[in-house]
């Protein structure tokens, strides 16, 4: 081997040991990386990654609450709650909004899911957020949650959970004052995001939220106190172990004043027809039926109402979601007239013994207002012009009292502003007066009141607008002799966990200074209506003594000397039919007020509801299905025959879409 070779051979040495050398540092440099990168994550980093690696590992799950029942008066349920299985989806992790029809699918081969499920699922998606839980089809079968939990692990984001759906067992029944639950819109949001940081905690893991009534007035004690449990999980979010858990505290249970057996039997004698009933003790201001006609099914709204529902109930003309007894505002007609007879007297601007002649007309300035047509009654007290409903009687009045005193004397009856009953949403209604008229109008001239625009204020037309809610409480005070109560659903609320009651406040007002004889005169006066007036036909033979007074109220205005002729006119510009009673008179503890919407004379459609309600509330009866039918057609007088003990009579049931059988 020569010298070039061996010198060859020893560079080629050389530079394999530099690289070697190289190569050597380089791995020590990469290890004394890692080494220091361990140090600083085991030194430095330690407590921040090992809670880090704890929440990974643990996951605090709430756990809701079982929302209230509410019960009535007896303890019927009005609103419970059962549990079903979800199929849920989210999005986040279910590889985004662009694969979410692919996924519906694809499951749709495992689970029936619908046309409506799809357009209920995609309303809601517009509504959350992509890392929300979205329902796709609610109330699984065991058979169709075994299917896809064989097939869960193709799904990523698809879940099946155990929930709680509200159940309004009785249907239709008293919908109006239970109003019904749904799920927490966007809006809602974020109005819990504007609680107190312990309601937002307590409202972790809840979807659904009280919308309307009851469900929403009480929406705090209802819902309960969140609970919590601590579980073990695995790396892709499936719980292994349970850790602690602290149980959920179920919601308060609602007691209602109202009788439902009663609230039922209302709104059946309405039959197809709208309109009102509130009824009240006025011994304390429970409420003992709260009716609006016609209702609606509670159970469509719990999971999201299909588009064709919502549409059937939204644009119907009878407005089945309108609550009538709350926010329906009508003009008062001869109801007003009791009213308007104790305002005078406790004035001093009219004697009970004063008579007027009633010629059937009265005349102001150029235009003649009618009392009765054409026919007069004479000379009229008091007490005549509330038996015989005078017209020309409360003309002249409201000319003597003027606008203004009308409302200082009528205001504290509860006409024109709200009861503050323990519901949302409740109309003021009207009770004008000069001051009113020049808020509510822009141009000089519509601000100005006029003399004329007094005359048909004293048979409850003109401007006056008032709510049933509102008649009914004036007609408990006067019942009471001044004494007022705020009007109240709920009767107490139970703690389900201790069994203690709590009575609701039912705070009594400053009672109006009434003379007891003015108003002995005003009952005696109602009670002659039902003995040889306007209600006789419809009160003949009742063993009890009550008092009451017919209306009928225009629901459009007609020309001067125009008379009125129902078959002319449309269905809804008929006149509507009251009636306000009070039983018995000798000690009341009934206070009512009707409205049939478009039924005419009030002795034909109002009346003969409210003495149905009185025989139920005094003689403990329901009547026959006969005089339910007559009732129902507008055709009633006195009930026909065999009543039935009120115990007896069967509540309606609905199972609601999808409730347990």
């Amino acid at each position: 081997m020569n010298r070039t070779t061996l010198k060859d051979i020893e560079s080629e040495l050389d530079r394999f040991r530099g690289r070697l050398l190289a190569a050597a540092l380089f791995v020590l440099f990469c290890f004394g990386l890692l080494g220091a990168r361990l140090v600083y994550l085991q030194v430095f980093r330690h407590d921040a990654l090992a809670t880090q690696a704890e929440v990974n590992r643990i996951a605090v799950l709430p756990i809701v609450p079982n929302r209230g029942l509410i019960v009535d008066r007896n303890g019927v349920v009005l609103a419970n709650n059962y549990s079903a299985y979800t199929l849920e989806i989210t999005p986040s992790k279910a590889g985004g909004l662009a694969a979410l029809d692919t996924l519906i699918d694809e499951l749709a081969q495992l689970v029936e899911i619908g046309p409506s499920d799809r357009r209920r699922f995609k309303r809601l998606l517009d509504e959350s957020k992509s890392f929300d839980s979205i329902p796709l089809r609610n109330r699984l079968s065991d058979e169709e949650v075994a299917r896809f939990m064989a097939q869960r692990f193709r799904f990523p984001g698809v879940d099946v959970n155990a929930r709680l759906f509200r159940h309004y067992p009785l249907g239709e029944t008293a919908s109006h004052l239970l109003g019904y639950i749904g799920r927490i819109n966007t809006a809602e949001k974020k109005l819990i995001d504007d609680w107190p940081e312990e309601q937002q905690t307590n409202y972790k893991g809840t979807d659904v939220i009280g919308k309307l009534g009851l469900e929403q007035r009480y929406e705090q004690e209802l819902h309960g106190a969140t609970g919590f449990e601590e579980v073990e999980q695995t790396a892709g979010g499936r719980a292994v172990r349970r850790l602690q858990s602290h149980p959920p505290t179920p919601g308060d249970k609602l007691v209602l004043s109202v009788d439902i057996k009663l609230q039922a039997l209302v709104e059946r004698l309405f039959g197809d027809r709208r309109g009102a009933l509130v009824a009240i003790d006025p011994r304390s201001g429970e409420l003992l039926a709260f009716v609006s006609k016609p209702t609606f099914d509670p159970n469509l709204f719990v999971d999201g109402i299909d588009v064709e529902s919502w549409r059937a109930l939204n644009e119907s003309i009878d407005k089945p979601l309108l609550n009538r007894a709350l926010r329906g505002t009508y003009p008062p007609g001869s109801t007003f007239k009791p009213f308007m007879a104790i305002a005078a007297l406790n004035s001093g601007k009219r004697a009970a013994s004063t008579v007027i002649n009633d010629g059937g007309t009265f005349q102001f300035g150029n235009h003649v207002f009618r009392s009765h047509g054409d026919k007069g009654l004479g000379p009229v007290d008091m007490t005549r012009s509330i038996v015989k409903s005078s017209n020309v009687y409360y003309y002249s009045l409201a000319n003597d009292m003027g606008v203004d005193l009308i409302h200082e004397q009528l205001e504290p009856f509860g006409f024109g502003r709200r009861t503050e009953i323990d519901l949302d949403g409740e109309l003021v209604g009207v009770l004008p007066s000069t001051e009113w008229k020049k808020r509510n109008y822009k141009r000089p001239e519509q601000q100005r009141w006029y003399a004329g625009e007094t005359i048909s204020l004293g048979i409850g037309q003109g401007y006056n607008n008032f709510t049933m809610l509102q008649l009914a409480t004036a007609t408990a005070t006067l019942a009471s002799n001044g004494q007022r109560f705020r009007p109240r659903l709920v009767r107490e609320i139970e703690d389900v966990v201790s069994g203690q009651r709590r009575r609701v406040a039912n705070d009594a007002l400053e009672p109006l200074a009434l003379k007891p004889e003015h108003t002995q005169l005003i009952l005696e006066a109602l009670e002659g209506v039902t003995r040889e007036g306007t209600s006789a036909r419809v009160f003949a033979g009742a063993p009890y003594r009550s008092g009451g007074k017919t209306g009928t109220a225009q629901a459009v205005s007609i020309r001067q000397n125009e008379k009125y002729d129902a078959r002319k006119l449309g269905e809804f510009q008929r006149d509507h039919s009251l009636y306000m009673a009070v039983a018995p008179v000798e000690a009341p503890t009934i206070a009512l007020a009707v409205i049939v919407e478009n039924a005419g004379f009030g002795a034909a459609a109002a009346a003969p509801i409210a003495r149905r309600a009185i025989d139920y509330l005094l003689l403990g009866v329901v009547p026959s299905e006969e005089d339910i039918a007559a009732v129902q057609r507008g055709e009633a007088g006195a009930p026909i025959g065999q009543p039935r003990p009120a115990a007896a009579y069967a509540l309606p049931t609905s199972a609601g879409p999808g409730a347990p059988q």
